[in-house]
Formats: C-alpha cells, sequence, structure tokens
C-alpha cells in the first residue's frame, strides 16, 4: 500500500481559509452505496432518525501560538530576539512541549515573556522542540493565555493569512468543553443551535468523548509503505456513561456515527474485537487504513482531508479505495470547499 495511493489534486482556490456563516450552512456531500447527493450540513435531520447516535468531540481548543520576546543574558547586558510558539502538549511537572521558530535561538535556561503577565522558562531543548516551564498555572495560566495566545490555524489557513479574533469564535465547537486540544475536531465546527434543536427534535441522541487532537495531526506521512507509518499519540477518555450509551444504542440496532475523525478514532480505541466500548482513558495512537475492521463505527460525518494524509487513509478505509477516489473526484468538480474551514461529508458505507 504505498502513499501515492492517496494522492489526487486539488485546486489551492478550493482551500477554504474562513467557514461558511451560518456555521449548518455548509455544504454535505452525502456518499450512501453508489449514490452522492449534494446537501447542505442544515439537512442533517432530514437524513437521520431515533435509531441513530453521533458521536461528539467536547475537547476546547486553547489559544495556543504566542509571540513572544526571548532575553538572553550576555556580558554586555541583556539581548532579546523575537520567538514564535506553539504550544503542543502539556508534560510532567506543569512544563508544556512546544514547537518554536527559530528554534535555535533558544537554550535551556533562557526566558521567554509572552506578555506583561505570561512569561516561561526553557527547561530543555529537543531536534524539533522545546520544553517551556511558564510563571502561572491553573486558572491564572489559562487567563493569561486567553490574553496572549491566538487560535492556531491549521498551516494551509496561517500561511494565507494570520489568525484573528473571528478565529476564537469559528475554530472553536459550540459544544466545546475540556480545553486541551491545539487543533479543532473540524467536523463539529459546522453544528450549530438551531441544527441541534433540529436532530433533538427528530430523535437523534448524542454522546459526548474527549480526544485533545495535537498538532501532530497536520504531520506529513514521510514513507512510502503507509504501513510502517507511526502515528502521533493523542489524550482522550470515554466515560463509563458514554460507553454505555453507545452501546445500548448498538444492542438495539441503532447506528453509530462519529462526528470527525478524532471521536471515531477515540471510539474504536475504547472498543474490544466484539464492538462493545469500554470506559477508556489514556493515549491513543491507533492508525486506521485499509484493511482495518470497524468495530463500533457506522458511518462517518468528516471534512474534505489533505491528499496523502492518514486522514485519506481512515476514510479509504471506511468507505474502499476506488469508492473514495469517485467522492473526491465529485467534490472537487463540484467545487466543495477543503479541509478545516470548509464543507462537509456524511459517509455511509
Amino acid at each position: 500500500m504505498k502513499l501515492s495511493d492517496f494522492d489526487f489534486d486539488l485546486p489551492e482556490d478550493l482551500i477554504a481559509t474562513r467557514p461558511a456563516r451560518p456555521r449548518s450552512s455548509a455544504r454535505l456531500l452525502v456518499a450512501a452505496g453508489d449514490a452522492i447527493r449534494d446537501l447542505h450540513v442544515r439537512d442533517l435531520p432530514d437524513l437521520l432518525g431515533p435509531d441513530d447516535r453521533l458521536v461528539l468531540n467536547n475537547t476546547r481548543v486553547i489559544p495556543a501560538r504566542l509571540s513572544g520576546r526571548r532575553r538572553r543574558r550576555t556580558q554586555a547586558g541583556t539581548a532579546e530576539a523575537k520567538v514564535e510558539v506553539t504550544l503542543l502538549e502539556p508534560v510532567a511537572d506543569g512544563g508544556w512541549r512546544a514547537l518554536a521558530r527559530p528554534l535555535r535561538k533558544l537554550r535551556a535556561g533562557e526566558d521567554v515573556v509572552f506578555s506583561d503577565a505570561l512569561s516561561a522558562q526553557v527547561t530543555a531543548r529537543a531536534e524539533d522542540s522545546v520544553t517551556l516551564l511558564f510563571n502561572l498555572a491553573g486558572d491564572d495560566f489559562d487567563a493569561a493565555l486567553a490574553e496572549a495566545g491566538a487560535m492556531p490555524l491549521p498551516p494551509y489557513i496561517a500561511a494565507r493569512r494570520p489568525a484573528d479574533d473571528r478565529d476564537r469564535d469559528d475554530y472553536q465547537t459550540v459544544f466545546a468543553r475540556h480545553a486541551g486540544a491545539v487543533a479543532a475536531p473540524t467536523a463539529s465546527l459546522h453544528f450549530d443551535a438551531p441544527l441541534l434543536a433540529g436532530l433533538r427534535a427528530r430523535g437523534v441522541r448524542f454522546t459526548e468523548v474527549t480526544l485533545h487532537v495535537g498538532a501532530g495531526t497536520f504531520l506529513p506521512v514521510k514513507v512510502e509503505d503507509v504501513t510502517t507509518h507511526r502515528m502521533h499519540a493523542e489524550w482522550g477518555e470515554v466515560s463509563a456513561l458514554a460507553a454505555e450509551e453507545i452501546n445500548a444504542t448498538r444492542a438495539g440496532g441503532g447506528r453509530i456515527i462519529p462526528v470527525g475523525t478524532t471521536a471515531l478514532r477515540l471510539i474504536e480505541s475504547a472498543a474490544d474485537p466484539d464492538g462493545r466500548v469500554h470506559a477508556w482513558r489514556g493515549e491513543t495512537d491507533i492508525f486506521i487504513y485499509p484493511g482495518y475492521r470497524f468495530r463500533v463505527t457506522d458511518a462517518l460525518m468528516t471534512n474534505f482531508h489533505l491528499p496523502k494524509s492518514t486522514l485519506m487513509m481512515l476514510v479509504a478505509a471506511l468507505m474502499g479505495q476506488d469508492r473514495v477516489r469517485r467522492i473526491y473526484a465529485h467534490a472537487v468538480a463540484a467545487r466543495y470547499r477543503f479541509f478545516s474551514y470548509g464543507d462537509a461529508s456524511l459517509l455511509i458505507p
């Protein structure tokens, strides 16, 4: 299975840099069997019913991108340099692993000042990241980060425009509860209050899980034999209640439909070989590619993904490689908007 098997041509003007407004006005490609329909996300209540359960990722994106000044003590005094930092994940002893640009300007023991309230000491530097120990913790850290940080837009958006105040709302789901993600579960960005109300009125049921999406979701696959690729690990939790709800729906013959690949990967991690979901908490590096046998997922709502990405491999595992090629060819021809702020698809094997 080669990396080139998951490639396709995408016109750059189909990469969305802003989301649809209102959220549920985004287009929705519905693929079921051999049929493809062009609808809108607001049509979901007409497509789902009381036997369906949507699984939502309630992670909350933190404003993880920071601009600061490195301060280095020299014989002549203090030398400063501008650095850009993107937080990746918390580590032991209250520190954070982070990307830094330019990395060469940071050394262990140096301080970086991000605002009057927020600063950090570099405690370690690795080949591709640094570890930072901030001067604040808990609610004080959250407040200072909210003031100084910017939303960590994906590279393909950040290369086209800087993050702004609109992104603080646009790049956050309406049901975000548990802070810790540095990338949004983007299929969930299409949901707004009227859509949720319409789905509830149809009898559709909801289960919330938490997977803190990491920046590793944007890392390219660098091996030609995709089966040798190693996924980044992400922290997640499926509560006992969530597991009970999913198992009850399956026992009753209903469909389990994760919203987004993050929710899918988490519930598949928490399921045993017989498809029963258990309460689960920890890190998952599950890698789903063609040949994978899905344990609990019956369908998937997801955005349109990057060529040669692990997410393309996941949807190919669900729908079949030839089918996904036809779906994506249709999406390009019909000028669907791609990636994090783009349109959505409902994929039903």
